[in-house]
């Protein structure tokens, strides 16, 4: 089982798990939590390349606990590897009943991202993302 201590700090994404997102039993889809995952990741990416940057691979990916309709789900994200052009955002999902004060680790991984200019290239992290994407 993974390490049951919460991340220090506030959840980079905080949702309600709702019936549209789970299967016929209830339990949470995990493309659903992988997709929560990857936009507080890319928060995180987004705010250290001051600009855009786009998800390139997903490490390590492993659900340890289901996700059920109603739990409040809290995604942390943090800045673990800085590239020339690449970031490395260590992810962890946390789930808890809304009726209870604990939560338990659901999964955790690892994105990768690099950090594009407005030709939709990558670009050297510390360089502006100047102009507007094109059309």
């Amino acid at each position: 089982m993974p390490d049951e201590t919460m991340p220090a700090g506030q959840p980079t994404i905080r949702v309600t798990a709702m019936p549209a997102n789970a299967n016929v039993y209830g339990d949470i889809f995990g493309g659903w939590l992988m997709a929560q995952m990857d936009l507080a990741a890319s928060s995180v990416a987004s705010l250290h390349a001051r600009g855009r940057a786009v998800t390139v691979s997903v490490e390590g990916m492993a659900f340890h606990r289901p996700v059920f309709v109603g739990d409040e789900v809290s995604v942390f994200g943090r800045l673990v590897k800085v590239g020339r052009t690449s970031m490395h955002v260590e992810v962890e999902a946390w789930a808890r009943d809304r009726h209870a004060e604990d939560g338990h680790k659901v999964t955790q991984a690892v994105f990768i991202f690099v950090a594009v200019g407005p030709d939709r290239r990558p670009r050297a992290l510390g360089r502006p993302a100047a102009g507007p994407p094109p059309s």
